[in-house]
């Protein structure tokens, strides 16, 4: 599994406004109903429920919210680059800026799993995440994702 199997240029955001925790779920919900058609508010509702089991701002500024949904047939990926940091309830504390939200189908087992690892393994690289943060544009965040050793990132 790749990341341009999760991502599409369409679904990268470069400028996402949020104050808070809930608001960035809330908008990425929001941009998630339109990428699988699913209701926004079922959306919000299965992130909430995740991060009351435990925050997913897996720390350097990073969060990756996720979550399995009734009525999708593949696992979506949305990725937003918050104009200000939020609080996230983070590990390390730090406020998270950079946003990867994954949604599976209910009855996918491996692959939501080979999805998180993938995206885990690619926001590792910390010259990546720099690249990401120096960036103003959709394509370009798009592009830095999805380049050759984000590909092969072990």
């Amino acid at each position: 599994m790749e990341i341009s199997d999760l991502i599409q240029p369409q679904t990268v955001f470069a400028d996402l406004k949020a104050t808070s925790k809930k608001q960035a779920l809330q908008e990425l919900a929001r941009r998630a109903a339109v990428a699988t058609g699913c209701p926004e508010r079922d959306i919000l509702d299965v992130l909430i429920e995740r991060e009351r089991l435990g925050t997913t701002g897996i720390g350097k500024g990073i969060a990756i919210p996720h979550g399995k949904l009734p009525g999708i047939d593949k696992v979506y990926g949305i990725f937003a680059k918050l104009s200000t940091g939020v609080d996230f309830d983070s590990m390390d504390n730090l406020p998270v800026d950079l946003m990867f939200l994954l949604l599976a189908p209910e009855s996918s087992g491996a692959d939501h799993l080979k999805a998180l690892a993938r995206v885990s393994r690619t926001l590792r690289d910390k010259g990546r995440c720099e690249k990401l943060r120096g960036s103003q544009d959709a394509d370009a965040l798009y592009a830095i994702l999805t380049e050759e050793g984000a590909q092969s990132a072990a």
